[in-house]
């Protein structure tokens, strides 16, 4: 049986592999040059594009949704084109390992993708906001986790505004008519959803060294000090990712109030932060943990598919744990934990799927707690089972093998069965194949210094576990695989009776002492 699930889980990494959008080219990188301006919401692009064919093929396709495209071109020389069902299908023919350069010109008002709109104090602002795809909206591009490629943003934009992007600001020329000039290039190679440009005022502080990473907080200038207070923890939790799992990427990181949907959302090296993220307070923390643990987890090592997705957000919440453990101790993680638990519970009650989850179609249904909570209790049952240099051990040879390209959850489980020497079929195929968790009824009697604990699994779906038991002070442990599992133990009085005292496994039940 181990062998067949080990046989279906390799197929599937290679199936979701072949199956990626895009797969006749491999973009290496984008240059995007776009102008905005204060009197309409339109915006003018031209994207020259470098791409490199993956196969025989007499045209491909790239994803542009509702922009009108005005011309398509090589060394000057017009090509063919059609754009239909949010499609640009360009008629230049490739040889494997071709490498060829388009320009395309484009207008129009994005949908979605680049919010237009004016922020909470009544200002006007563009900022990008691409995941899962919705980077089609205003970039032609190949608009899936699994093409990775490096981008510069070129930005004519009326002279009032500042501009963030991903990488390195190579200029800012002050032109005629009030406009100015902003070029950002990153070298890194970037999947679309973490791209980013935000352009708006903005109050701007450099907030420190880490590494010789520069770490800057962009914020609303009415939140100036706020905000530079809340966004300077990032000098404070940078170096713990950076001692555990390996070098920063990227060669800034900035931190940036913004009109993002989500909570935060990773760009790389530019995070960018919902307008209430910022409270003088601090309570951002955790927030900014998990988003700075993104860099690594999401956007240097990234899924290679959405249904992988808690190979991102997986990661990020169970860092942010690790975080706080190792800023605020133990009993800290555990009450984490603990809340995740019970949203993961909460979550299977109302819907009952695996974390990977190949039949969501639509990916903002994957921001849920199975692909976060669930993804991190995962990891930490896996910390838990391999012990604490083996788990980090792994996980750094994880993100080392996998930095700067695809992964299924398939390779996450060969790394750490390479550093374990442990077989981790079942774990993997149960925890996140499987739907639901363990759902136990335990029963337990005392009897003339003796304990008898029965453990009864309700859920659908068996599954195999540990389950620790505290009596007094001493802990047992049970090993459970069946529906029904009976353990005598043997004590000096009648004890008091805890299940999973450490916070150390995903499920739900109910204790009772039977007199």
């Amino acid at each position: 049986m181990k062998k067949l699930l080990l046989f279906l889980t390799i197929t599937l990494s290679k199936l979701v592999l072949a199956q990626q959008p895009g797969a006749l080219i491999d973009i290496q990188h984008y240059v995007f040059e776009l102008t905005v301006s204060d009197s309409s919401n339109l915006l003018k692009g031209r994207a020259t594009i470098t791409l490199k064919g993956l196969q025989n093929t007499p045209r491909f396709s790239l994803d542009l949704k509702g922009m009108t495209v005005l011309q398509v071109s090589t060394n000057k020389q017009p090509l063919s084109y059609t754009h239909a069902n949010d499609k640009l299908v360009i008629a230049l023919p490739l040889n494997t390992g071709d490498q060829k350069t388009i320009t395309i010109a484009y207008e129009g008002i994005p949908a979605d993708g680049l919010i237009i709109d004016n922020n909470k104090f009544g200002h006007r602002g563009f900022f990008s906001d691409n995941w899962p795809n919705r980077a089609r909206h205003w970039l032609p591009c190949v608009d899936h986790p699994a093409d990775k490629a490096s981008v510069e943003f070129i930005v004519i934009a009326p002279a009032h505004y500042q501009v963030i992007s991903n990488g390195i600001k190579l200029e800012e020329t002050d032109l005629t008519n009030h406009l100015r000039r902003t070029h950002y290039k990153e070298t890194v190679p970037l999947p679309t959803k973490i791209m980013a440009l935000g352009i708006a005022r903005f109050a701007v502080q450099y907030a420190g060294h880490v590494n010789c990473i520069p770490v800057y907080s962009w914020v609303y200038p009415e939140e100036r000090e706020k905000g530079f207070y809340d966004y300077a923890l990032a000098v404070d939790i940078l170096p713990f990712f950076i001692h555990n799992v390996a070098p920063f990427a990227y060669k800034k990181l900035a931190n940036v109030e913004s009109k993002t949907i989500f909570g935060g959302m990773e760009n790389a090296g530019a995070i960018f932060y919902s307008e209430e993220s910022i409270t003088g307070t601090r309570k951002s923390e955790s927030l900014l943990a998990h988003e700075i643990a993104h860099q690594w987890f999401g956007n240097m090592a990234t899924e290679a598919d959405w249904s992988h997705v808690w190979l991102s957000e997986g990661f990020a919440t169970y860092l942010t744990i690790l975080f706080f453990e190792n800023k605020y101790g133990i009993d800290t993680a555990r009450f984490m934990l603990s809340e995740n638990r019970q949203k993961v519970i909460e979550f299977a009650r109302k819907k009952l799927r695996p974390v990977v989850d190949s039949s969501v179609t639509n990916y903002m249904e994957l921001l849920n707690a199975n692909s976060y909570q669930k993804g991190g209790w995962v990891l930490h049952m896996l910390r838990r089972r391999l012990g604490d240099s083996t788990f980090w051990k792994g996980i750094r040879l994880y993100y080392d093998r996998f930095a700067g390209k695809n992964a299924v959850t398939a390779d996450l489980q060969k790394v750490m069965e390479e550093v374990s020497g442990q077989d981790l079929v079942s774990f993997f195929h149960q925890w996140l194949m499987t739907p639901g968790h363990p759902v136990l009824y335990i029963q337990w009697t005392y009897n003339r210094k003796e304990v008898v604990v029965t453990v009864i699994q309700q859920q659908a779906r068996t599954f195999a576990f540990s389950l620790e038991l505290m009596f007094g002070k001493e802990v047992k442990t049970m090993d459970i695989k069946d529906r029904k599992t009976s353990f005598r133990f043997s004590v000096k009085e009648k004890p008091v009776v805890m299940a999973d005292p450490f916070v150390n496994l995903l499920f739900e039940g109910k204790l009772r002492e039977v007199k």
